[in-house]
Order: structure tokens, then C-alpha cells, then sequence
């Protein structure tokens, strides 16, 4: 729920903030008598590729020892509220539970597209966006020490430091984005999305679950169901306006 908030508050500030800088500019443009003419209508929607990265990992590979992250982001619109996205990325977990150290480590990619939503004023490039991706991940798992526990309190489990490797091993799932870019100067975009995912398939090691899988992020025993949470920087590169 905490995650749900701030990403209100950041999707509120983004859409507010320009808003308030067009409808400024408005008002000014109002007091000043302007002379009706005949024109030809002006192009203002940008076509194009926008390139940009996931600021939240490398933010986390610099707060979390344990995690190591990257994530490159395009998009390329097709139409007016259409765009084809990806994503691509890099992951290395390591997981301490009380009874298990492993870590995974792999790439992911995902691709799919995003629908606008937002009704720009003249000028303006913002989305509030929906989209839909299909993830996959190839990934290595090692399994370093377990607890093995044998369920008579006379005798205590006890912890086998043996490591073990699993390697090439791969997952799917289907995720559904919804997010806000906004452009804060000139083709520069900030965004944020919250991801919820559907795992397909996965290679489970034997005798042993993944605890995480790159690009889905943790799992769990009780749902294939996972979330994510991303915050990025983009540029545009326009190609043609329509």
C-alpha cells in the first residue's frame, strides 16, 4: 500500500506540475489581443524512438548488497495512442533466508505495447499509459548451503553448507503496466510505472524452488502471481510529427 501511495502522489505531481506551466502561459496569452488568420494546422504530435533507463535498479544495486540491476527502456510510437515498448535488463540476486543462502543471477526481456490515455493540451506530451508485455528470462541459480530438518525436536535440524549449481534455466510471464511519462523539458521524459505479473512457465531445479527470477522479481509458493515497481529517464528521438 505504501508502494500504491507514493505512486499516486508521483503520477498527481507529474500531470499537475505541466499543467499548471500551460494553463500560466494561457492566461498570459489571453490578455494579449491576437489577430485571427487563416493558417494551415500545425503538426505538433512527435514520432519517434525514446531510449532511456530504469533508475530504480541502479538506485537498489547501490542501497541493497545483495541485488545488482540494470534495465534499458524504448518505445516507439505508431499511432496516435499506440506504442510498441521493450525492455531489456540485467539481474544478480542473492537470497538469505534462515534455512537457505542461493542467488540467481541472469537477463530478461520484455516487449509488448502501451496505450495513452491522456488528453495533451497543444503542446504537450504526457501519457498516462496502460500496456501489456510478455517476459522472458534466462537465468543460473546456486544453491550455497539449506537447512535440513528432520521434525523430532530431540534432534535439530541442521544446515548443509554444500553449493550447487543450476544453470540455464528459464521463465515466462505475462505483465500489465500502467504508468505516467511526463516531458519536463524538450524530448526528456520522466516516468513511473507499478507492474503486475502472471508467471506461464518456469524450470524448477530439482528439490529446489526459484526464489527469484530476473525481470519477474521475487516469487512465492502460494500464487504465480509477482509485482514490480520501475522509475525511469527517457529521450526522444523524433523522426517526423503528425
Amino acid at each position: 500500500m505504501k508502494i500504491l501511495r507514493t505512486l499516486l502522489c508521483t503520477i498527481s505531481l507529474l500531470l499537475i506540475i505541466p499543467s499548471s506551466m500551460n494553463a500560466q502561459e494561457d492566461e498570459m496569452t489571453s490578455e494579449t489581443p491576437v489577430a485571427i488568420k487563416d493558417t494551415v494546422r500545425t503538426k505538433n504530435n512527435k514520432y519517434g524512438l525514446r531510449l532511456g533507463i530504469d533508475l530504480a535498479r541502479p538506485i537498489r544495486t547501490l542501497t541493497d548488497e545483495d541485488f545488482t540491476g540494470f534495465e534499458i527502456m524504448a518505445d516507439f510510437r505508431i499511432t496516435h495512442r499506440f506504442y510498441i515498448a521493450m525492455e531489456l535488463g540485467t539481474d544478480k540476486d542473492q537470497q538469505n533466508e534462515s534455512n537457505l543462502v542461493s542467488s540467481t543471477k541472469g537477463s530478461y526481456a520484455k516487449i509488448g505495447f502501451d496505450y495513452n490515455f491522456y488528453n495533451n493540451w497543444v503542446g504537450m506530451n504526457n501519457s498516462i499509459v496502460a500496456g501489456l508485455r510478455y517476459g522472458f528470462s534466462t537465468f543460473d541459480q546456486e544453491l550455497s548451503s539449506f537447512g535440513v530438518y528432520t521434525g523430532d525436536a530431540t534432534f535439530p535440524g541442521t544446515i548443509i553448507n554444500e553449493t550447487t549449481n543450476y544453470s540455464g534455466l528459464t521463465a515466462q510471464w505475462i505483465e500489465f503496466v500502467f504508468g505516467v511519462k511526463t516531458e519536463i523539458v524538450s524530448n526528456l521524459f520522466l516516468s513511473i510505472n507499478l507492474q503486475l505479473k502472471n508467471k506461464i512457465s518456469e524450470d524448477i531445479p530439482e528439490n529446489f524452488g526459484n526464489l527469484y527470477i530476473p525481470g519477474f522479481n521475487r516469487t512465492n509458493d502460494f500464487s504465480d502471481f509477482g509485482v514490480g515497481f520501475g522509475f525511469g529517464v527517457s529521450y526522444l528521438i523524433p523522426i517526423y510529427k503528425k
